[in-house]
Order: C-alpha cells, then structure tokens, then sequence
C-alpha cells in the first residue's frame, strides 16, 4: 500500500502482507455497557498480533502503522459499534510529521463515515520511543484534531512517569501486571491507589487491562474504577465485534 502524504519522504514504503483486525470490547461496570473496542492485528488466517508485527521492520514500519488506522477504521465502520469507540494502537516512531501522517485517517473517517471524535489512539508503553518530544507533539496534535489519547500498558514499560509528566492523555490503561489478582495483593492495591491519585489530580481516566475475574473486577471497581477490559468479559473477535455482558455479579 503506498501512501502519498508528505512524511519525511517515507510516503513510497509498502507493507505487503495482507492482514485482518479482531475487536475487544472495553467495558463501562457502572453503566453496564461497551465503552469501546480495541482493534487488535491479525494475521487473515487467525495469526496473532506477533506473528503479524514480526514482518514489520524499518523499511515498512510507516506503511505499517498508516495501514492498521485505515483497516481498523474500515472494519469498525461496517460493525454494530452502537455509539462505542474505537480504539486504534500506533507506532509512535512510525508517525513523522504528525499534522501530515494523520491525513490518511481522517480520509479514511470520512470516507467510511466513522466519527472522529469517537476514535482513541493509543501508545503502547512497552514500545522504546526514541524521542520523548517528539511522541509528545504527537499526542498533541491528535488531541487538535479531535481525537482521543491514551497510553496503554501503564506500568510495564520504558517512560512510565516521566512520559506522563511530558503530556497528560485523557486516559491511562493500567497493564495487566498491576491488576492481576488485585484483590489478594495489597502491595498492587497500594500501587494502582498511588496511579489513580494521580490520574484523579490530573483529570486522567483510568483503565484497567487484563481483567479476569469477578474478584479483580469488584476490587478495581471499589478502588473507583469503571473502564475495564480483559477475558473477564470477552476475548478479541476475529473481524465482529463481542458481546460483553452487560451486567456481572459484582456484588
């Protein structure tokens, strides 16, 4: 695929591989309803996210990163998302020229009819950013156009705070490691306590990753947390989107 708005001159970069996205829903507790779906790589034939990023590399990793927006975007137009958001991951050292790269995605929302202000974009933590400004400037003019912005595996990765002091997004996704039996562990209960003081002072909404059962869930909700995602709910739907149950026994 090749794509022609003007980004560092790494427009004539092809991603060949054919590949598909699967859909995991991200919860509202409170509400009893789908907040938004994450769209998640997929090889065609049902082959994980690290099969498919296993092909990516420095010669294709623009291609890459603009392909996954429009595909997401494609998919989730043509899907019952009832209002949800879509929540798209990006390469951060992929994105050269934020103002120009994003072209391909508003093309892509508005040719398909998807709402701008219903898509996320979200960074995960996990990946080494090369320039924290830069990622920075980014996030900022995502947020110009409209978008929402995340950073996702909080906790797990290189920035952690220091990234976070640089830009606040409008919600943190707390990595599964933090929420993993949260309900036996006051040492996890002590540290997503500290992360939540700090997203509540800074107008951050938190999400918690990696959800798996009703104890983790009634804990992160009595802790104050309403987003949620994880097996818990639903595993990721090769190209539909789950159905998650709208309410659980959260006591």
């Amino acid at each position: 695929m090749t794509k022609d708005a003007p980004c560092g001159g790494q427009c004539a970069e092809r991603f060949d591989l054919d590949f598909t996205m699967a859909f995991q829903p991200i919860v509202d507790v409170n509400a009893g309803a789908i907040w938004a779906h994450e769209a998640l790589v997929r090889g065609v034939e049902g082959q994980g996210a690290g099969w498919v990023l296993g092909q990516v590399n420095d010669g294709n990793r623009y291609a890459f990163d603009q392909a996954c927006r429009v595909k997401a975007i494609e998919l989730a137009a043509g899907l019952p998302f009832n209002g949800a958001r879509l929540s798209i991951n990006f390469l951060p050292n992929a994105v050269y020229k934020p103002e120009a790269c994003i072209r391909t995605t508003l093309a892509a929302a508005a040719r398909t009819g998807f709402p701008t202000d219903r898509i996320i974009f979200e960074v995960t933590e996990g990946e080494r950013v090369i320039n924290q400004d830069h990622l920075t400037s980014i996030f900022v003019e995502y947020r110009r156009q409209g978008f929402l912005t995340a950073i996702d595996d909080f906790g797990a990765g290189y920035s952690g705070l220091n990234l976070l002091a640089q830009f606040q997004p409008d919600i943190i996704k707390l990595d599964m490691e933090l929420t993993r039996n949260i309900d036996q562990d006051p040492v996890r209960r002590g540290i997503v306590k500290g992360v939540l003081s700090i997203c509540a002072d800074l107008g951050i909404i938190p999400l918690a990753e990696g959800v798996e059962t009703i104890g983790e869930a009634r804990a992160l909700r009595d802790l104050g947390i309403a987003l949620m995602q994880g097996y818990l709910f639903a595993k990721p739907a090769f190209q539909t989107v789950a159905n998650s149950p709208a309410e659980l026994p959260l006591g």
